[in-house]
């Protein structure tokens, strides 16, 4: 049996690539180093931890030494690694690193050097790597380890990411490398600032095999209103059709950074070996989510993270991190 193996399973390791210089980044990138500093060192209470660097040594010296802290030299363009790494997928009981194609979120920015990432420091993982002429962000896909995908149309059959294929094939080629017996879409949704086409790890995530947790707008006045409810609808079909039990999370407030809206959400948590980390924002909703997540997953500490600096670049915790599978060691 072939399966994407789902985020809230055991885990090796959470894979990130640290901001450098030569990135978006550059314009804050002391606070930005400093917020990724706090994940890293969030997880490696947990798990293991390998970080991605244009440069080790100048790395290592923002951390003291641990068992669980293992560093790689390559300077991708960004560190987006959720949507630059690879996929674990189980097959007959052995792990398979799936390496698909990425093109910054539909040619929107240079990907060339965070595409050819994961082939050039393959030799880090345990794990044999697949490259798939396929274009598919971790971001977009989410598992809940018994062969239903969950995504969203509006940027797996997005136009501007597998265009020579139609949406019948797009499907398939989803089901066979990553071993779907079910790929569904939601149709609405979607939070302004977000670059990736409405990532479904913005909106929807699975946090076990029936339970999905969703973002909701109760406010009437805010833009995402409509399409949120929308999308809430469509999840309740789900719910009734495949038997999904559905936890809300509340919308934040709107935050704003040079006057654009910027993506915060609370959908883009980070499973590791016995905790979630809950990004937060400093709203009023925080205390909120922090305490969703505390009921829902009582078995696992709930960590709060500020992730109000990763979205000045739209994206959150989730974003900026891969998850592998147990069974894939760091090398």
């Amino acid at each position: 049996m072939r399966r994407f193996i789902a985020e809230f399973e055991e885990q090796s390791f959470t894979q990130i690539i640290f901001p450098h210089a030569k990135s978006d980044w550059v314009e804050y990138l002391d606070e930005a180093q400093t917020n990724f500093i706090n994940i890293i060192n969030a997880v490696i209470q947990y798990q293991k931890c390998l970080v991605i660097c244009d440069n080790v040594q100048s790395v290592k010296k923002h951390f003291n030494e641990s068992k669980n802290l293992y560093f790689v030299e390559y300077e991708t363009n960004d560190s987006w690694a959720r949507d630059c790494s690879v996929l674990c997928v189980e097959d007959n009981s052995e792990i398979q690193l799936m390496d698909f194609v990425f093109t910054g979120w539909g040619g929107k920015f240079e990907a060339k050097k965070d595409n050819a990432m994961s082939k050039a420091i393959a030799v880090k993982y345990s794990k044999c790597m697949q490259s798939h002429d396929f274009i598919l962000e971790g971001g977009g896909v989410e598992s809940n380890g018994e062969g239903i995908i969950l995504t969203t149309s509006e940027c797996v059959l997005n136009k501007n990411r597998n265009n020579t294929l139609g949406n019948e094939q797009i499907t398939q080629k989803i089901k066979d490398t990553l071993g779907a017996s079910e790929v569904l879409y939601l149709h609405h949704g979607y939070l302004a600032g977000d670059d990736t086409d409405s990532h479904i790890d913005t909106l929807a995530r699975f946090i076990d095999a029936k339970t999905i947790m969703y973002v909701k707008c109760d406010d009437i006045h805010d833009e995402h209103y409509e399409e949120l409810k929308r999308m809430q609808a469509e999840l309740q079909a789900l719910s009734k059709s495949h038997n999904f039990e559905l936890i809300a999370l509340p919308m934040t407030d709107p935050v704003f950074f040079e006057e654009e809206r910027i993506p915060a959400t609370y959908a883009n948590f980070l499973f590791v070996n016995g905790a979630v980390l809950v990004p937060t924002y400093n709203v009023s909703q925080d205390e909120q989510a922090l305490d969703i997540f505390r009921k829902s997953l009582p078995h696992l500490d709930v960590i709060g993270v500020d992730c109000s600096v990763l979205i000045r670049q739209h994206g959150s915790l989730h974003c900026v991190t891969m998850n592998f599978a147990k069974g894939v060691e760091i090398l």
